[in-house]
C-alpha cells in the first residue's frame, strides 16, 4: 500500500499511509484509537475506496470494489465484532456465498466434507460443522471466520484487536494457530493494543499516528515506552503512575452470599482479577444494584443500602460497564447529555435544563481528561473508544462519587489512551481535598498489578481475600484464579 488517502468530508482519517507486508510475515499495525489502523484496513480488505493512493498484491495492482472482490483477490479480515451468521451450520457459515454445487443446487454433503477437512487443517477438526454457528463459544466463531477465509482462498488475513473477548487459554491457542498460518507461507497484519501480543507474534510493526506511518521497525528492535513515545508524539515517562497514597477509612463493605466480603478504603485502589466468566462482573453488578442477590449486604460509610441503583448514585456510588455500546453510553446523545445524565440537578432549577451550564460542566471534563472531541454537543458515538471510556469515567465525577466501580476500565482502547485512564485513576486516588476510592475489574494482570493497592481473586463465583501487590505476582493471581 503507498500513499493512501482517505477523508470524510472535512475529517482526515489517512494522509498518506505505506505498508509493506511480506508472504510469511506476521505484521503488527499500532497507534491510537482513531489513527487511522480500522481506516487501512477497510481500504485494503475492500469495505472503503481510498481516495488516493495505489496497492498491489503479488506485485499486480489490487484495488476491490468490495469485500467480496477483495476476499477473491486473497485478502481476508477478522473484525473484533465477528461476522457470523449465528443461525446457519458452521458448514455453511465457512462456504457463505461460495458454497459448492452440484447442478443448481448446493452439494450439502460436499460443503460438510470440506468444512471438515478445513478445520482439522486448523487443528480444531473436533468442532460440529453441522451444529449452528451461533451456539459456539467465541473463540470458536473466531476460528470458523478464519476457517471461511481460508477456503476463499485468501494469502493476507488481517485480526483487528482478536483476543479481545478471549479467555486465555483460547488466546494462547489463537496464537499458535497465527504461528502455524504464517509458516503455511500466509502473511498475517495483527492490530492489539497490547503490546505483548505484538511481541510474541510480529517480526515488524508499523506505527500510524495522526493518519500518518510515522515508523516502520523490527519488533525486537524497540522497547515498549518508544512504541508509545511514537504512537503519541511524545515520552510517556511512567505508564502506571503511583504517586504517594495515604489510605483512609473504609468506605465500602460488600457481602455478597456465596461469593464472599470485600471492604474499600478511602485512597485506594482494589482490583478483582479472575477469569471470564468467574463472577468477577456479577460481583460489581450486585453492588450497585444491578442484580437482585437476596441476602447481600451493601455498607457505604457504614450505613446500609438498598438495591436501587438510583440511591446508589445518591450515595457518591457510581459504575462504569464493560459494555460501553449496551450499557454504558447513551450512543446517539451528546458528550454533555452522556456525562451529566446522573446529576441533571445542577443543570437548572424546577425541572428545567440550561444549555449553558451543560457545557460548562462539560467542558471542564473535556479539558481535565483531554477528551479529544468537537466539543460538548458532539454525539459521543463519534469518539474513539478510548475518549468513551474517559467520559464514561467523568460522568461518575460529575455526580460527586467517591466510590467508582469500574469493569474492565481499558478494554478496547488503545495504550496512549489506557496510559491517561490510570493517570486519571491515580489522581483521584490521591487527590489532597477529597481522594476517591476504586474497585476496578480487568483481565489484564499487568494493569491490576501496575494500578491498584490490593487485589482479590474471584475463582468459580467465590471471592479471595484482598491481598497488597506487593505481595502478589502474575503467576500468583493466574494460579489463585484457575484454582490451583
Amino acid at each position: 500500500m503507498r500513499g493512501i488517502k482517505k477523508a470524510f468530508g472535512a475529517q482526515v482519517a489517512l494522509a498518506g499511509v505505506s505498508l509493506k507486508l511480506a508472504a510469511g510475515e506476521v505484521h503488527a499495525l499500532v497507534g491510537e484509537n482513531g489513527a487511522g489502523k480500522s481506516t487501512l484496513m477497510k481500504i485494503l480488505s475492500g469495505a472503503y475506496q481510498p481516495d488516493s493512493g495505489e496497492m498491489w498484491v503479488d506485485g499486480k495492482p489490487y484495488a476491490p470494489a468490495n469485500p467480496s472482490e477483495a476476499r477473491r483477490r486473497g485478502v481476508g479480515m477478522i473484525y473484533q465484532e465477528l461476522s457470523i451468521a449465528p443461525h446457519l451450520s458452521v458448514a455453511e457459515n465457512i462456504f457463505l456465498g461460495i458454497e459448492p454445487r452440484n447442478g443448481l443446487l448446493i452439494d450439502h454433503p460436499k460443503m460438510r466434507a470440506e468444512a471438515n477437512k478445513t478445520l482439522a487443517s486448523l487443528g480444531h477438526g473436533n468442532i460440529d460443522v453441522n451444529e449452528p454457528a451461533g451456539e459456539l463459544s467465541v473463540s470458536q466463531q473466531q476460528i470458523v471466520e478464519i476457517a471461511r477465509a481460508l477456503s476463499m482462498g485468501c494469502k493476507i488475513i488481517v485480526f483487528d484487536e482478536p483476543t479481545s473477548s478471549l479467555a486465555q487459554a483460547d488466546v494462547e491457542r489463537l496464537f499458535d494457530l497465527i504461528d502455524t498460518l504464517a509458516k503455511r507461507g500466509l502473511s498475517i497484519i495483527y492490530i492489539s493494543h497490547f503490546l505483548e501480543e505484538v511481541r510474541r507474534l510480529t517480526t515488524r510493526l508499523t506505527i500510524l499516528r495522526d493518519g500518518a506511518s510515522v515508523a516502520v521497525y523490527e519488533t525486537k528492535s524497540i522497547d515498549d515506552a518508544k512504541i508509545v513515545a511514537e504512537m503519541v508524539g511524545r515520552e510517556v515517562k511512567d505508564l502506571y503512575p503511583r504517586s504517594q497514597r495515604t489510605i483512609g477509612p473504609v468506605l465500602l463493605e460488600a457481602t455478597i452470599p456465596g461469593s464472599g466480603k470485600l471492604t474499600l478504603r478511602r485512597g485506594e485502589v482494589v482490583g478483582l482479577c479472575g477469569l471470564v466468566g468467574a463472577g468477577r462482573t456479577e460481583f460489581l453488578r450486585a453492588i450497585f444494584g444491578l442484580d437482585t442477590i437476596e441476602g447481600k449486604n451493601v455498607l457505604i460509610n457504614g450505613t446500609q443500602k438498598t438495591s436501587d441503583p438510583r440511591s446508589n448514585w445518591q450515595s457518591h456510588l457510581g459504575f462504569v460497564s464493560e459494555n460501553r455500546k449496551e450499557e454504558g453510553l447513551a450512543l446517539d446523545l451528546s458528550i454533555g447529555d452522556n456525562v451529566c445524565l446522573p446529576a441533571l440537578s445542577k443543570l437548572g432549577k424546577i425541572g428545567f435544563i440550561s444549555p449553558n451550564q451543560r457545557s460548562l460542566h462539560t467542558a471542564r471534563w473535556i479539558s481535565d481528561f483531554g477528551i479529544r472531541c468537537q466539543g460538548p454537543d458532539q454525539p459521543i458515538g463519534n469518539l474513539s473508544g478510548g475518549n468513551q471510556q474517559k467520559a464514561a469515567i467523568a460522568r461518575l465525577l460529575e455526580a460527586d462519587c467517591d466510590i467508582l466501580l469500574l469493569d474492565e476500565p481499558t478494554r478496547g482502547i488503545d495504550i496512549a489512551a489506557k496510559a491517561k485512564i490510570y493517570e486519571v485513576i491515580n489522581r483521584l486516588v490521591t487527590d489532597p481535598k477529597n481522594p476517591k476510592a476504586v474497585l476496578m475489574v480487568s483481565s489484564y494482570l499487568p494493569e491490576l498489578l501496575g494500578v491498584c493497592d490490593r487485589i482479590a481473586t474471584v475463582c468459580r463465583g467465590e471471592l479471595s481475600e484482598a491481598v497488597p501487590v506487593s505481595e502478589t505476582s502474575s503467576e500468583k493471581l493466574m494460579r489463585a484464579a484457575t484454582g490451583n
